[in-house]
């Protein structure tokens, strides 16, 4: 397919080659807020927002403009009761292949409009590797641990962003960032146009 690198993972970067496979498992307890609460469960945030839909552009390419992805992104707002102006933070699929990236970068302007230019967008690939079927465990986890400590995670490796976007993706390169965090949103692409977006928010616990 021609989509592996032959030297690092840039999600997003201009010299992008491909992504770089890498292996691991993650996992999440996922309960409702009284049953974690009776057992004096540490929250680490909450979902509060979710979509699946599936463009069927091709085997493995995405739809060139995304229509997947924005669908996804907007439901999962939809059933957040937020607006794409309440995130703070979007953990990217980045893969660092031409294509993914280009259609991603596309969806998001279309869902954040020209705010998207000065809203963090990092993908934990360029760290971790593309770890398949486990990736979109490991940012739902991101996401989780970005919210409870308040750090967005960096996109390493990306060092000048491809001028073909539609605006200048802020990708948090190089180091962590420590923005205000209190909804963030994780989105994971397949094969076949299969989307997924999940919406986290910070656990703010109730006081009586």
């Amino acid at each position: 397919m021609s989509a592996s690198a032959s030297t690092a993972c840039r999600p997003f970067d201009q010299r992008r080659e491909g992504m770089v496979v890498g292996e691991g498992a993650a996992m999440l307890v996922l309960e409702e807020y009284e049953h974690a609460l009776a057992r004096g469960a540490h929250i680490y945030a909450e979902v509060t927002g979710y979509a699946l839909t599936c463009d069927a552009y091709h085997a493995t390419a995405p739809h060139p403009e995304g229509r997947g992805a924005v669908a996804a992104m907007g439901r999962a707002l939809q059933l957040a009761g937020l607006s794409p102006d309440d995130i703070d933070y979007v953990s990217a699929h980045g893969t660092g292949t031409a294509a993914n990236d280009q259609s991603e970068a596309v969806a998001m302007h279309r869902v954040f409009g020209e705010r998207l230019a000065s809203l963090p967008v990092s993908s934990i690939k360029s760290s971790l590797g593309h770890c398949m079927g486990a990736a979109s465990a490991f940012e739902a986890v991101a996401c989780a641990l970005a919210l409870h400590h308040r750090v967005a995670p960096p996109t390493i490796n990306t060092t000048e962003i491809d001028s073909a976007f539609p605006v200048r993706l802020d990708v948090v390169p190089g180091r962590a960032r420590a923005p205000p965090m209190r909804h963030v949103m994780s989105n994971a692409f397949a094969f076949g146009g299969n989307v997924a977006t999940v919406l986290f928010s910070r656990f703010e616990p109730a006081h009586p």
